[in-house]
């Protein structure tokens, strides 16, 4: 059912309207403006459970946090293309024919736990190399959100290989990785900052001119390619020993299906209604997750510290500092762990600032005060104990809850940064193009002319219904 929403109606029809309520109607190139329909108002008299009701409409006619989810995914994506560009030369000896960890032990080990991983469908070192070029490229074209439904597909396929064939190269940051990679696959983090955004955007200006969309047919060819793929490995048995990652490969390769079509014969109908409800729903389903995720990490490492007696007397952070493997600029970790003062206060603080971070979420002052301190903290692990990459999952899991003002005003400087940069190339023009990464304040918002569709044959991730959409199921 097609309900308005308050925030900016779409719909046409005979519905009462009050004097007070009539304002200018801008949605498109209509030749004149039309009166806007009267919304009823949540929680008035003889109008109970507003708040439900408005909640409810909220998480069912957007996907929340944009540039939040843009950033996760552009900061896990980063993560793990650095890492397998720097574990590069070593790559044979880590994961690969030369581990120690040899292919029939992991082989024994993920038939026992049921985990997934493709290296494990041969040993061929053929196999490895096209797996682990398949891995860099996916975490490459997330990072630059093409095709992002299927990207983050394809790089939750090669976090999994890679990490499950020899489970015992990583640290803490993998497990964060291994996580963030499936929760990806469920968000709409290509909304801003993407190159979905950009052609969604181009498709917008073309649909406002009257034009349809540029025909698509990476999408359809990239759906079709991974079809026969999935089969094979459902039929081999390949796809580990548990339930729910066929059932998700499954959903996403068939709903990316049911997008297209209700994109091709239906786009303004009660089904591409109902898909971009669930769509919505599943995102903020996932994006809620991912915070509990972050505050259970923060809130488990701090309750054990507390524990550890060397955390309690402030001296814990002395003995890192002073061993060889931790120590990439020993000057440095000398004149740090010289001072009695600063290890014990940087080691308080840090019991401090992991404990009480969960509390202070409803609180955004002190949010923020602790998320500064936490990002400097990952900072410092990746400077003094040579952990980067560690670091870099850990400030891209907390950037969930950077503020989206700071992240609207980080947009801006990049995009005008880039706009200089480029101006400044010979044979390039001075005059910026339109929509190179998105819009630079907001998600794409394609208009109701024309639908927009993407590399799955279904719509594009930029599109939100929630800004001043009313697609909803409720009213």
């Amino acid at each position: 059912m097609t309900i308005p929403s308050p925030a900016g109606p779409q719909n046409e029809g005979p519905q009462n309207t009050a004097p007070q309520n009539t304002a200018p109607r801008n949605e498109g190139p209509h030749p004149a403006a039309a009166p806007r329909p009267a919304v009823p108002r949540f929680g008035g008299p003889g109008n109970p459970g507003g708040g439900p009701a408005r909640a409810l409409q909220r998480v069912t006619a957007s996907a929340l946090g944009p540039y939040q989810s843009a950033v996760v995914r552009i900061g896990f994506a980063a993560t793990y293309l650095f890492f397998l560009l720097r574990e590069l030369p070593n790559r044979h000896e880590l994961y690969g024919p030369d581990s120690p960890w040899h292919w029939d032990l992991a082989r024994q080990l993920t038939n026992g736990n049921e985990a997934f991983s493709v290296l494990m469908w041969t040993d061929s070192t053929v196999w490895f190399e096209a797996v682990y070029a398949l891995t860099l490229l996916s975490a490459a074209a997330l990072l630059l959100g093409w095709r992002t439904r299927t990207m983050s597909v394809l790089f939750m396929v090669g976090v999994l290989s890679v990490q499950n064939r020899s489970i015992f190269m990583g640290d803490g940051g993998d497990n964060v990785v291994h996580l963030m990679a499936i929760y990806l696959v469920l968000t709409r983090c290509a909304q801003v900052w993407s190159l979905d955004a950009r052609r969604a955007a181009r498709n917008a200006q073309r649909a406002a001119a009257g034009l349809a969309p540029l025909r698509d047919i990476v999408g359809p060819a990239l759906w079709v390619l991974l079809g026969p793929v999935l089969v094979a490995a459902t039929l081999m048995g390949g796809l580990g020993g548990t339930w729910w990652l066929p059932a998700l490969l499954w959903t996403i390769w068939l709903s990316a299906a049911a997008w297209w079509a209700v994109n091709r014969y239906l786009p303004h109908g009660e089904p591409r209604t109902l898909l971009d409800v669930l769509a919505n729903l599943a995102h903020n389903a996932t994006l809620a997750v991912i915070m509990a995720e972050v505050c259970l990490i923060y809130a488990t490492a701090g309750w054990y510290k507390i524990q550890g007696s060397r955390w309690q007397d402030g001296t814990a952070l002395y003995y890192p500092l002073n061993l060889d493997y931790f120590t990439p600029w020993p000057a440095l970790s000398d004149i740090l762990g010289a001072s009695g003062l600063m290890v014990m206060v940087l080691t308080y603080g840090t019991v401090i600032v992991q404990v009480a971070f969960p509390f202070t979420l409803f609180n955004r002052r002190v949010k923020n005060v602790l998320l500064v301190a936490m990002i400097c903290e990952h900072a410092g692990i990746a400077l003094l104990l040579g952990l980067p990459f560690f670091s870099m999952a850990m400030i891209a899991a907390d950037a969930v809850f950077l503020p989206t003002a700071f992240l609207v005003w980080l947009g801006a400087r990049a995009t005008v940064g880039r706009r200089r940069l480029l101006s400044g190339l010979p044979g390039r023009s001075r005059t910026p193009e339109p929509g190179a990464f998105g819009p630079a304040h907001g998600p794409a918002h394609p208009p109701e002319a024309g639908s927009v569709q993407d590399g799955r044959g279904g719509t594009e991730e930029p599109r939100l219904q929630g800004g001043g959409g009313g697609h909803t199921l409720v009213g």
